[in-house]
């Protein structure tokens, strides 16, 4: 894996773990040579993970649609600064810049992105690693309402295994670098299905 796209929240909550959790994954990532493509952001933890990566030494990719750039939320500082024209080009393009997804603690957004990046992989849009990193339990009931998923059958045996779960962050990238694709959707036939 050269790059993964981070999915973070743009706040700072007040529980000091999440931030620092962000500025481990920039500085991690960047001490493993593997470059961040992100929201652009310079506020909450988009803009920790991309301090602590450029801190580091790693390249760091920021795509960000017009609105925000005029809102003046933009991260003038990182390597490269796509500014995009919407939120449906700006996760193309994560997408394209990225070999993985690695989604850490954030709200709505990063919750689109998420599912983005699943839904992609189910069909076959793409066949990268995603990866969710559980920091101090955010993400239990999450994962709890994934596994129900499968279990109810809206998601199929071939995709259980898209979403990659860890609470170390060592530990996840280990799992992601190791991925094996799964058979997507637009592979299977009707009977698959």
């Amino acid at each position: 894996m050269k790059r993964l796209a981070v999915y973070c929240g743009s706040a700072t909550p007040e529980d000091p773990v999440y931030i620092e959790t962000a500025r481990l994954v920039g500085r991690t990532l960047a001490e493993r040579g593997i470059g961040v493509v992100y929201g652009g952001g310079r506020l909450g933890l988009m803009g920790a993970v991309a301090d602590s990566a450029l801190a580091a030494g790693g390249e760091v990719i920021g795509v960000i649609p017009d609105a925000l750039v005029g809102a003046e939320v933009a991260h003038k500082g990182v390597t490269e600064l796509h500014v995009v024209s919407g939120m449906h080009e700006r996760k193309r393009m994560f997408t394209d810049l990225s070999d993985g997804f690695l989604t850490i603690p954030g709200g709505v957004g990063t919750m689109d992105e998420l599912w983005e990046a699943i839904s992609w992989a189910q069909l076959g849009y793409h066949d990268k690693p995603v990866g969710l990193l559980n920091a101090a339990g955010f993400y239990n009931e999450l994962i709890a309402f994934n596994r129900h998923m499968i279990e109810v059958g809206f998601i199929r045996p071939a995709h259980a295994g898209i979403m990659i779960v860890d609470a170390g962050l060592d530990e996840l990238l280990d799992k992601m670098a190791s991925y094996q694709p799964h058979k997507s959707i637009f592979a299977m036939k009707a009977d698959d299905l």
